[in-house]
């Protein structure tokens, strides 16, 4: 069957909804993967298609299964994001970017997915055995997702909550998941719409980070700091936890230069030199705030934005060592 291309509708960054109007809305997890559109034309194939339309089949082999997971002759084209698990059930998208681009090295994909599999996040049908369901409320679609029953090795279709807003949120922040996706239930899917329809909201944290190193900025940024290298105390010394070149204005920003350029010294101040090209190494007693969104399975900081310099801490005050 010739299967329409769909393109993913988007959600919008906000907050919950007013308590009086949860029961007018969804609650599902928000993923931290990669979006992908599935398209099982029912004959026992599978054609996955990034949020640009790429097709990266050949990234996810572990998948292909999913064909089958229909009785023959059904078509379907499902919205996803695929994801890689952690120890913990949690999705780490720091697991998941070395298959990512994978689409045209087929035997290095199959290789990786033998070891650790990744596994699709289905969470929407917008087609269905020759109907278009874009026109359909969101609860009609998810009842038609779920009578498909499409639970397997690599693929899942989590429950949705309806109502409960409050604790949809604070369970995810309670189990250190990315964040909540709000979808009113008489939502029409929008295919490449960013719609209000649609609110994600990000769970982010806060740390305290030293910097122990800079790398310079292009262009207007010439001379000043693009990013600056963090770490965070851990067993007497300081491990790199990433970079950050958001948050500062004009005026931080050049402060922040000075107090750089003022402190830079030969040698690395970590413990394994970060694998970064061109940094310049500052001696380690600058503190600073910043948010982000999740810790990756690495130790890294994963989204930082700065927040602010904390002089009114030392190095060694600045965070309790790292997981």
């Amino acid at each position: 069957m010739d299967l329409p291309r769909i393109a993913p509708m988007l959600a919008t960054p906000g907050a919950l909804p007013p308590p009086a109007r949860h029961a007018e809305w969804a609650f599902e997890t928000k993923q931290d993967g990669q979006r992908a559109i599935l398209y099982l034309a029912g004959d026992g194939t599978l054609r996955v298609r990034s949020r640009s339309g790429e097709d990266v089949s050949a990234a996810y082999p572990e998948l292909l299964p999913l064909a089958r997971a229909l009785p023959a002759g059904r078509a379907a084209v499902l919205d996803s994001e695929i994801v890689m698990l952690d120890e913990d059930g949690r999705s780490d998208f720091a697991r998941l970017q070395p298959r990512m681009g994978l689409a045209g090295s087929p035997a290095r994909a199959r290789r990786l997915a033998a070891r650790e599999p990744v596994h699709a996040v289905l969470f929407d049908v917008v087609f269905l055995d020759g109907r278009l369901l874009t026109g359909l409320p969101w609860t009609e679609r998810r009842q038609e997702l779920e009578r498909l029953a499409l639970h397997g090795p690599t693929w899942s279709t989590p429950a949705a909550l309806v109502g409960h807003g409050e604790a949809a949120l604070r369970a995810t922040r309670e189990h250190g998941l990315e964040g909540l996706v709000c979808k009113r239930i008489t939502s029409r899917y929008e295919p490449g719409a960013r719609s209000r329809h649609w609110i994600k909201i990000r769970n982010m944290r806060t740390a305290d980070v030293v910097i122990g190193g800079w790398l310079p900025g292009g262009g207007r940024l010439s001379g000043l700091p693009g990013s600056v290298l963090m770490g965070q105390r851990h067993a007497g010394g300081l491990r790199y936890v990433g970079s950050v070149g958001t948050g500062w204005s004009e005026s931080e920003r050049a402060s922040l230069a000075r107090l750089l350029h003022a402190a830079e010294i030969e040698e690395c101040p970590f413990s394994e030199v970060p694998p970064v090209a061109g940094a310049h190494w500052v001696l380690p007693r600058l503190v600073g705030e910043v948010r982000y969104a999740v810790r990756t399975s690495a130790g890294l900081l994963r989204q930082p934005s700065w927040l602010r310099l904390r002089p009114d801490l030392t190095p060694e005050e600045s965070a309790a060592d790292v997981e």
